[in-house]
């Protein structure tokens, strides 16, 4: 006998499901703030001058701390990544042992406040491009993390010419002080209305009080008459 299904559907997940789901998203978003995280700063690029010394930055940061911190720096050679220098932390504050594979490199960051950042000395146009600052830490089962740093060399730095904003900035100046200058002149001017006002009301009522005053006293003189006596 043949049964046939017709408009059944599938299983829904309870509110039990859910909640798992639920809890395993939290779980999740707390482990990826935990990770680590590499960083070169807020601009991450520099231009430098033929033959001048400059630093690449580079710190490292992990809410649960490292353990043999393995980092890199690799420079992109036309397409190939190459190793500048590598090293393991075995912990924080910690100076590591720093294997390096290029002429004129120096490793300055001592892994002092988890800085790794390298210099080099008297660069030439051949090490212009793109750098890598690699980091893997065995706390977080190996996972990689990177940040990439620019250098662009040039013959010499470009002069910016702020003719524009200077001109901006001297125009809004001047509407400015033009402003405050039309609103302390207003403010003076109904000062001045002000306390003519005032002297004006202060003689018109001395005026009608001497008015008053005068004709109390001729009328007294002119009804007063003298007491008749009695015979």
């Amino acid at each position: 006998m043949e049964v046939l299904c017709a408009g059944v559907e599938p299983p829904r997940l309870g509110p039990p499901y859910t909640a798992v789901s639920l809890i395993f998203s939290v779980l999740l978003g707390v482990w990826s703030a935990q990770a680590l995280e590499m960083s070169v700063g807020k601009v991450p690029f520099l231009e430098a001058v033929n033959g001048s010394t400059v630093m690449l930055p580079c710190t490292y940061s992990s809410c649960i701390g490292i353990q043999n911190l393995y980092f890199n720096w690799q420079f992109n050679e036309n397409g190939t990544m190459q190793k500048v220098c590598e090293a393991v932390i075995a912990s924080e504050e910690v100076i590591p042992h720093v294997s390096i594979f290029r002429e004129r490199v120096e490793f300055v960051g001592k892994n002092h406040n988890n800085n790794i950042s390298i210099l080099l000395w008297n660069i030439t146009f051949e090490d212009g491009g793109q750098y890598t600052c690699f980091g893997r830490n065995p706390k977080e089962k190996d996972k990689n993390h990177s940040a990439i740093f620019n250098l662009i060399v040039v013959d010499e730095l470009r002069v910016v010419d702020n003719t524009l904003t200077i001109i901006i900035a001297s125009a809004v100046g001047g509407a400015i002080a033009v402003l405050m200058g039309f609103m302390l002149l207003k403010n003076f001017t109904l000062f001045v209305i002000s306390k003519l006002e005032e002297k004006n009301k202060e003689c018109l009522v001395t005026s009608s009080g001497i008015d008053n005053t005068e004709n109390g006293l001729s009328g007294s003189k002119a009804d007063s008459k003298p007491t008749p006596k009695k015979k």
